[in-house]
């Protein structure tokens, strides 16, 4: 299963395709992927287990739920879910969820929030655990993703 420190090494590694026009867009996913074709990526971005492609206007959100993958210039033998091609290189997602994002990505997603983010603040999420209920019983969440984001 996918996690944040795996979304992250993701989003290096796709680095070599900012910039660059999707020539062709396939895949089995009910999105509008029609509307990538030609438009050249601006940006990778990730916040827990989502990772966002930036095409100009709008995003795409990848989630890898159970046992979603990836592959960089080689493909698998099922159909990808979602396959960008570029001039000479293959960006490929399998058993993921596709969406389109149409509203800014600032406006979804708060970045200081995410413990794999650069923009991660400390200070603001502890804030935001002394803001909770007393009755919520968050701890277990938050000890489970330092267990196996952080320290394993």
């Amino acid at each position: 299963m996918p996690e944040g420190p795996s979304i992250v090494i993701l989003k290096e590694a796709v680095q070599i395709f900012k910039g660059k026009k999707v020539l062709k867009v396939s895949g089995n996913t009910k999105i509008e992927k029609e509307r990538m074709a030609g438009l050249k990526i601006i940006d990778f971005k990730s916040w827990g287990k989502h990772f966002l492609i930036c095409f100009p206007g709008f995003a795409c959100r990848i989630h890898f739920m159970l046992f979603g993958s990836y592959r960089i210039n080689e493909k698998k033998t099922t159909p990808p879910r979602l396959s960008f091609k570029f001039k000479n290189v293959e960006l490929n997602f399998y058993a993921c969820s596709v969406k389109i994002i149409d509203e800014p990505l600032d406006s979804i997603y708060e970045w200081t929030g995410d413990v794999m983010n650069e923009d991660w603040d400390s200070k603001k999420a502890k804030q935001k655990l002394k803001a909770l209920p007393k009755h919520l019983y968050v701890m277990p969440y938050w000890i489970n993703i330092f267990l196996q984001e952080l320290v394993t």
